[in-house]
């Protein structure tokens, strides 16, 4: 679990947010090569995982998870092009992000009594 006072970015697309619940998502499919076990290493269900693969899926217009269908070698799950430049993307933003406003949330949280 991160720490609470580490920063989290959290972008409104329209409707649809981006920030490190979806980033994370994401990454863990890539990891695991599976959208259920993406979701235990988070403590969330199958079923919000994939709500959380859906809302991606309609605000981009394509599917940003491929699955594989199950039978004797079990299913899958892979990122596709789509799916991987959101992550890189959010991910680079998150990055330039912490490292401009560094200085400010240093600030922020000295004034904490």
């Amino acid at each position: 679990m991160s720490d609470p006072d580490d920063f989290q970015l959290r972008i409104r697309l329209g409707e649809m947010m981006l920030g490190p619940g979806k980033a994370d998502l994401l990454d863990g499919i890539r990891q695991t090569g599976s959208i259920s076990a993406a979701g235990r290493r988070m403590s969330m269900s199958y079923r919000r995982a994939w709500q959380l693969v859906e809302q991606l899926n309609l605000y981009f217009g394509a599917p940003v998870v491929a699955t594989l269908t199950g039978g004797r070698g079990g299913g899958g799950a892979e990122l596709t092009a789509l799916g991987e430049d959101i992550l890189s993307t959010y991910r680079r933003i998150q990055q330039h992000s912490a490292a401009t406003i560094a200085d400010d949330l240093a600030h922020l949280r000295d004034l904490r009594k």
